[in-house]
């Protein structure tokens, strides 16, 4: 799972497809213009952009432009209602690394998530095993030698973070960045408490959620 930048201006729309992404794990926050959008994605860190070409003041290329020309990598899908086939090309030669032609399915778009998220974290698999941990991130299952797990939304986002850097630390700071949107509030000792519940749903045939004093967490594989 991942937190995703979700770039829209129909607000409507951008509703219903945080509310779809949300409920597979994904961590979402909304930009409802072009400029939003690269306010966001420079100051945050997001595993995935989805981005609209059709924004109210920044056109969706302009902002993708930008973007890769500040040298940021985050995977962008571009989701349009425009099917000019040059409009696809020059999204794709400006650095896009899939589109998707509105309508679509949510399952759909969950799918093309799925396979870049996959593609920018080297993965040719969607299971990663850890120890006794097998986790299949296209079916969004986890188990510990056998036993399921059942995970809530932002102990997904945990592990998967911990699980996208095993054997080495993963700062608090960075945690929080990511499993929590920009309009969520966030306490003090939050990451500590999803920590907790996470390490006790692992149990002890688990991996280790190791703490690094001072750092951050680190998930040790055996």
């Amino acid at each position: 799972m991942a937190r995703i930048l979700l770039v829209e201006d129909d607000p409507s729309l951008a509703r219903g497809l945080a509310g779809s992404l949300k409920a597979v794990g994904h961590t979402v926050d909304v930009a409802e213009d072009g400029e939003t959008a690269l306010l966001a994605a420079l100051d945050e860190p997001f595993g995935l952009i989805t981005l609209d070409l059709g924004l109210p003041d920044i056109s969706g290329l302009e902002v993708l432009r930008t973007l890769r020309s500040r040298g940021v990598k985050t995977p962008i899908l571009i989701l349009t209602a425009r099917d000019a086939l040059e409009d696809r090309v020059e999204g794709l030669d400006l650095g896009a690394d899939d589109y998707l032609l509105k309508p679509f399915e949510p399952s759909e778009l969950e799918a093309r998530i799925r396979a870049l998220l996959r593609r920018s974290q080297g993965e040719a698999s969607s299971v990663i095993a850890v120890g006794k941990l097998v986790v299949d991130q296209a079916h969004a299952t986890a188990a510990v030698d056998g036993r399921m797990l059942d995970l809530r939304r932002r102990e997904w986002a945990l592990l998967d973070r911990l699980l996208a850097r095993v054997g080495k630390v993963v700062s608090k700071d960075r945690l929080a960045s990511e499993i929590f949107g920009f309009d969520e509030p966030v306490g003090p000792n939050a990451v500590e408490v999803y920590v907790a519940r996470l390490r006790r749903k692992l149990g002890d045939d688990g991996p280790e959620i190791r703490t690094i004093r001072g750092l951050g967490y680190m998930l040790v594989g055996d």
